[in-house]
């Protein structure tokens, strides 16, 4: 676990992992969660590789919204969208996990195939259309699989809802994952539900922040960790003009951070050796992804002051990719189409990379 580690994965591995899905993205993806979670059936042998794995140092944790995280990498949403590996990600050393994003009715998503490699880039571009078994498959789920880690929950409209009627979709999902989230992430910015987009208005913002505050405080009164952090995450998409006003109606409504960025509808940079498949419809991640998210992040950090939390999500391929979101004012970060094209001891790399950067900084 050293610096082969790359090189094994990407030689070795990933060849591996990228072939049990027959050449189908997708089905490579289920069936490596379905191998994490058979490996992590035993609890003794997922703390014992845990132990191995994980960097456990106190200057590696953070309390962000009135949540300690053990340390700041965090699994972005999508990766495990229905919990079914939860104890994996924390063997692997991730210091959260963020579920979801799930819907209030279990939809199957967008007719398949529906998520993308692009290798040349190490980017996917993807239209999966929040397939998910539902909000309350999933709170059973994590109540039935307890952590030590934080867990955050991502919620989002179902297709089937008129935008007219999101409020009410996404306040049931809010009821249901609530006593098992550490945290909510309202997901407005995703490209493949249709509409869903437009609630990044400050009008559709203003009223869906408002009605979720209203519920937040009615079930944090009997909680006994009270009411929980609201976070937005954004689109890499947005103008400046834009975000600033959503960010308005996000400190209007106490929100308690941003999570920047969500995939991007663009495809600058996409060319040579992938370029059949750039003009698949669909949110792009990875390494093209990285500058914007960066940019976003810094955006919101200077307009507000550095006062609002930020997780940085996009493009981080490496130690050095996630420093320089530090840099750029994210206060945690996550990762996923990174965990795909750099393997799974990326989150300890990135861990003993930021021990060291501290320590020169201190």
């Amino acid at each position: 676990m050293n610096r082969s580690e790359p090189m094994m994965y990407r030689f070795l591995l990933r060849p591996i992992l990228f072939r049990l899905g027959g050449g189908d993205a997708e089905t490579a993806h289920e069936r490596t969660l379905h191998l994490l979670a058979l490996l992590c059936r035993s609890r003794q042998l997922c703390r014992a590789m845990g132990h191995l794995i994980a960097i456990q140092d106190p200057g590696l944790t953070r309390t962000v919204f009135g949540i300690k995280f053990p340390n700041p990498v965090g699994l972005a949403a999508g990766m495990d969208k229905d919990g079914v590996a939860l104890p994996a990600w924390e063997t692997l050393g991730f210091g959260f996990v963020e579920v979801g994003t799930v819907t209030r009715y279990p939809q199957p998503g967008n007719p398949r195939p529906r998520l993308f490699r692009l290798p040349a880039h190490e980017a996917l571009i993807n239209r999966m259309g929040f397939n998910n078994a539902g909000a309350a498959a999933l709170s059973h789920r994590l109540a039935a699989t307890p952590v030590t880690i934080p867990v955050g929950v991502s919620i989002g409209k179902s297709k089937i809802t008129p935008l007219e009627q999101a409020v009410d979709d996404y306040r049931e999902s809010f009821r249901s994952v609530f006593p098992y989230a550490a945290y909510v992430a309202i997901n407005v910015s995703s490209p493949n539900t249709p509409g869903l987009r437009q609630l990044q208005d400050a009008a559709h913002l203003r009223a869906l922040l408002a009605a979720l505050q209203e519920e937040n405080a009615t079930l944090g009164q009997t909680d006994p960790r009270g009411s929980r952090p609201l976070l937005v995450k954004v689109a890499p998409d947005l103008s400046e003009s834009a975000l600033d006003e959503l960010l308005m109606v996000c400190a209007d409504h106490a929100v308690a951070g941003i999570i920047a960025t969500n995939t991007t509808v663009g495809r600058n940079g996409l060319e040579g050796s992938d370029s059949s498949l750039i003009a698949e419809t669909g949110g792009l991640s990875g390494l093209p992804l990285s500058g914007r998210s960066r940019q976003v992040v810094r955006f919101i950090a200077r307009a507000t002051g550095g006062r609002l939390p930020i997780i940085g999500v996009g493009g981080i391929h490496s130690p050095d990719d996630a420093l320089r979101m530090f840099e750029a004012g994210a206060t945690l970060i996550q990762l996923y189409t990174g965990l795909v094209y750099r393997g799974p001891f990326l989150p300890r790399r990135i861990n003993r990379a930021l021990l060291s950067w501290q320590r020169e900084r201190s």
